[in-house]
């Protein structure tokens, strides 16, 4: 086992992390945006709700095989595997002074639940300080193992 490999497995959760952080703060700035994208019948859409979905990093056969015959079950971090966007349906508000309400008065917004958006902020701000003292833990015991030698 690499003495670095906590310290780089703390480092790729920090990034993914990040990147999810990231995300969310898109979908709350996002929140009253009705013109995000063009469909293809030419009309704007508003902004659709992005979701981080994590996997394993480092999962490829040649890693199974190395842990299967050193019987390690160390990890080897996490990545993100893809950013997709939330398929539920667009919220209909009545707005009929709105520059893009339908006949009716309504006005597509968002799919983007503000307060859900910081409840997911919460936990991944928590993943994160979490992870960071995994690494404030891990850079303390190799630097306690380096005052061995003295």
């Amino acid at each position: 086992m690499n003495i670095f490999h906590s310290i780089n497995t703390s480092a790729s959760a920090l990034t993914a992390q990040r990147l999810r952080m990231d995300t969310i703060s898109s979908n709350i700035a996002n929140a009253e945006t009705t013109r995000a994208t063009v469909n293809e019948q030419g009309e704007y859409e508003p902004y659709r709700r992005k979701m981080v979905t994590f996997q394993e990093s480092g999962a490829s056969f040649s890693s199974y095989l190395n842990k299967a015959t050193r019987n390690s079950t160390v990890g080897s971090g996490v990545r993100v595997a893809n950013i997709t966007e939330d398929d539920e349906p667009f919220t209909m508000v009545y707005n009929p002074r709105h520059p893009d309400a339908n006949q009716d008065g309504y006005v597509a917004m968002p799919n983007v639940d503000t307060l859900e958006e910081m409840v997911d902020l919460m936990s991944a701000t928590r993943s994160y300080e979490a992870n960071v003292t995994s690494l404030n833990a891990t850079k303390s015991m190799l630097m306690k193992a380096l005052e061995i030698g003295k």
